[in-house]
């Protein structure tokens, strides 16, 4: 037998940017669903744009830089289709060609593409047109159609304005705010959707528990410790979205395990203090970026040492 010395990375994998991406895909199409069936053909006009613009952007972006065209890893179609789930579905259609640029853009390609970003993309540019247009981000519509022909406590009128639905939602019943039956962003209120999402992505072990589960139980225990009923607060806007397909960017959080524990603890402590004491009742979108920020810090305290390792002399 023959030893073969080479260069690392040593051990391959099967996965592809590709294949992660198609996955993350697939475990959207749920919520993606059910958000258009909630609020009708406008929903599914705004994410299209959304999804159409940021493609459009990555590949001018790259053809002007005279750099790979990459648009067929499917990131960027992931990034249109988060940023889309994450609007009202009566916002402006300029807003999400907006919002992608600033994605693509601003946050993505500037550094370097796919894998050098230090914040969520989509994410960050949602919380760019929320501090723009604070108006149309915080008007949502009424669900067209509702689950079960369940009769929502806020029938009557055609839009909730406010910061969040959070602000309007105190006669729903739980089965309400668990299958959709609520106003809000596209992708964030049909609950059932985004944990059959979740569920399929840990079958495919593309993502782990840790950040997702963390982050929830945080949001539920830190919610009981503040006389704040824990279940609806995770029922109740975009917590579990976040938790599931935001702060579980491969790039964002945390390498390492523990690290994404605390990741995921303090998103879920962010995001409950920002609704229990700022003038803004939600914190997902905030709590996140954060935390984004602080990531490499988690993993630079977080990370294991290799046996035999020799202590660095101060």
């Amino acid at each position: 037998m023959k030893l073969r010395v080479s260069h690392g990375p040593h051990l391959f994998a099967r996965e592809t940017t590709q294949t992660l991406m198609l996955d993350v895909i697939i475990a959207l199409m749920p919520t993606t669903l059910a958000g258009i069936y909630i609020f009708g053909t406008r929903a599914a006009l705004v994410i299209a744009i959304s999804v159409i613009s940021s493609v459009l952007f990555e590949l001018i972006w790259q053809k002007l830089m005279k750099k790979r065209v990459t648009i067929t890893d499917l990131s960027a179609v992931v990034t249109g289709l988060l940023l889309g789930l994450n609007l009202p579905c009566n916002v402006p259609l300029w807003m999400p060609v907006i919002g992608s640029a600033v994605a693509i853009l601003l946050v993505k390609q500037l550094f370097g593409g796919i894998g050098h970003n230090f914040m969520n993309p989509a994410l960050f540019a949602r919380a760019v047109l929320l501090a723009s247009w604070p108006l149309h981000m915080t008007t949502y519509n009424l669900p067209q159609r509702l689950f079960f022909g369940s009769e929502t406590a806020l029938s009557g009128v055609d839009t909730v304005a406010s910061a969040t639905p959070l602000l309007s939602i105190g006669k729903l019943t739980n089965t309400d705010l668990l299958i959709g039956n609520i106003p809000g962003s596209i992708g964030e209120v049909c609950k059932v959707a985004i944990i059959i999402g979740f569920i399929y992505l840990m079958l495919t072990k593309t993502i782990t528990w840790h950040v997702p589960v963390t982050f929830v139980g945080t949001v539920i225990i830190m919610s009981y410790l503040i006389g704040v009923d824990g279940i609806r607060a995770v029922l109740t806007g975009g917590v579990l979205f976040g938790a599931v397909f935001m702060a579980t960017d491969y790039v964002t959080n945390p390498m390492y395990r523990l690290g994404q524990c605390i990741f995921g603890v303090m998103c879920g402590i962010i995001v409950v203090v920002i609704r229990k004491y700022g003038g803004y009742p939600e914190g997902v979108t905030y709590a996140i970026l954060f935390m984004n920020c602080v990531s490499p810090l988690i993993d630079r305290y977080s990370k294991k040492k290799i046996y035999g390792e020799v202590k660095k002399s101060v």
